[in-house]
């Protein structure tokens, strides 16, 4: 074997390179760091969003007439009730026409009553009265002409006599069926026929007289629902127009927040889930329930729509602001779950997590995350139960740093001697 003799400056060289590299090794800083566990535990499913809020209830009240405004009785920001009165409009030409119609429908109803409890029954008294006396005529008339005839056949009454008996008897027949025939007239159709004109009389005039009252209870704008007037753009004596909001009134008493969600979440939303609401700069916080769940999804954001009603405590909760909405939809049971602060960005894209073992050196594995909550996250792959991952001092960390576990208290140790 051949040995190759080296310079004494070269192997001084090598000597002192690699005695450097193992200085340098030695003199890697050992980093602090938090450990928690990888254990299994139930974990929460909650569906994170952000969505805009709505009333519970809205309503822009409008007239049914063009009129101007004669006054109105409510300001922005009132408080109003369901059927409160909130303006009136000039009412002086319905007025006077609900007067005019109900001169009509009183007329129309007093000859009503004259027809079908007074005129008729009169008439038919009468007729009643005529009949039974053209009877009584007939049967004297016949009790006539039978004795006269019996007396000329006798020979004891002439012939013209017995005609003239037979004339008599012949003209109360006529009169008694002439009677007889006006009261079955008025007990009749004819009677019938009397009493429904003077009905419909009074029912017409009586639907005048409604649609006059209706006109005029159109210039009382009231509202629709309980709530608060957020907005009036109208001024008194401005013309109020059909179809033109007077009054816009909003029930704040809840709020729904239709939070938008991806539809591989929204399998796991139902109605009825409880939910927490939490405004954008995080003072006011609501918890409510989810009310609808969309069946459609949105084509453009490829998103479900989902609405969640809660109540509004001091009306701090306002329409058209943004809130995150947080929807609890069950458990995991038996899961592998760690800390949210193990997951942090793997180099390889997607999340990582740094396991340290018993020499106390930090090994990065990809894992793969399911449920994932403000507190836990659900590892579907990359690590065992019992493993121990970084909490705290992970940012900086790189595959194979040595670490050290950081002293409860250590921190606030560190803090007290920055301050001295």
């Amino acid at each position: 074997m051949r040995f190759i003799a080296l310079p004494v400056p070269v192997l001084a060289c090598l000597l002192l390179g690699g005695c450097a590299k193992e200085k340098e090794k030695e003199n890697e800083p050992v980093l602090p760091v938090k450990l928690a566990e990888v254990e299994k535990a139930p974990i929460e499913r909650i569906v994170l969003g952000e969505g805009v809020l709505r009333a519970l209830d809205q309503s822009g009240v409008t007239p049914k007439i063009s009129a101007p405004v004669s006054k109105f009785y409510v300001n922005r920001g009132d408080a109003v009730t369901k059927g409160q009165l909130l303006a009136t409009l000039e009412s002086k030409d319905l007025a006077a026409a609900v007067a005019d119609a109900k001169g009509s429908y009183d007329q129309s109803a007093a000859a009503y009553r004259n027809t079908s409890s007074s005129t008729v029954p009169n008439e038919l008294v009468k007729a009643q009265s005529d009949l039974q006396s053209a009877q009584r005529q007939l049967e004297a008339a016949k009790k006539v002409l039978d004795s006269r005839e019996q007396l000329f056949r006798e020979g004891a009454l002439a012939r013209r006599q017995a005609d003239e008996a037979a004339v008599a008897h012949t003209q109360a027949r006529s009169a008694y069926e002439t009677a007889q025939k006006a009261v079955e007239t008025l007990q009749g159709v004819g009677r019938h026929e009397e009493v429904k004109v003077a009905a419909g009389a009074m029912d017409s005039s009586k639907g005048k007289y409604e649609a006059a009252l209706a006109q005029l209870s159109y210039t009382e704008i009231r509202s629709p629902i309980a709530g608060v007037v957020a907005d009036r753009p109208a001024f008194a004596g401005e013309m109020a127009a059909p179809g033109v909001a007077l009054v816009t009134v909003v029930d704040v008493s809840s709020v729904i927040a239709r939070v938008n969600i991806p539809q591989t979440e929204a399998a796991w939303v139902g109605v009825g889930q409880p939910a927490r609401i939490v405004s954008s700069d995080g003072a006011v916080e609501s918890d409510g329930k989810v009310s609808v769940v969309s069946p459609a999804v949105d084509p453009q954001s490829t998103t479900v729509e989902i609405w969640i009603q809660a109540p509004n405590p001091g009306r701090r909760l306002r329409p058209g602001g943004t809130v995150r909405a947080a929807i609890r939809t069950g458990a995991v049971p038996d899961a592998l779950v760690v800390p949210v602060e193990a997951l942090l960005p793997s180099d390889e894209g997607g999340s990582a997590v740094y396991v340290v073992g018993a020499d106390l050196v930090a090994h990065q594995r990809k894992v793969k995350v399911g449920v994932r909550n403000a507190e836990k996250a659900q590892l579907l792959s990359g690590a065992q139960a019992g493993e121990k991952v970084v909490v705290e001092g992970g940012v900086g960390l790189s595959e194979g740093a040595k670490v050290k576990l950081e002293r409860p208290g250590e921190d606030n140790e560190k803090k007290a001697g920055a301050h001295e």
